[in-house]
């Protein structure tokens, strides 16, 4: 029998500093902090929440997760 990998389904963790609290535009998009790539889901929440909780001081702040896998084959969601 062959051993089946899991299917990576990929995700990016990035964040920055938004120009305001009501909207998604950054101060700086040199400044952006591209946290990783990640082969699932819940790799990639667990580093989101990781960043998400070590910057919770600036309010400014915010984490995202990008499902990659759905830009990179958008008929299969």
């Amino acid at each position: 029998m062959e051993e089946q990998k899991p299917k990576q389904l990929l995700h990016l963790v990035f964040g920055g500093e938004l120009e305001n609290l009501q909207s998604v535009d950054f101060k700086n998009l040199d400044d952006l902090d591209i946290v990783g790539i990640f082969p699932d889901y819940a790799s990639a929440l667990a580093a989101w929440r990781s960043k998400a909780q070590q910057t919770v001081d600036n309010a400014a702040m915010r984490y995202f997760i990008v499902h990659m896998h759905r830009l990179m084959d958008p008929e299969k969601q």
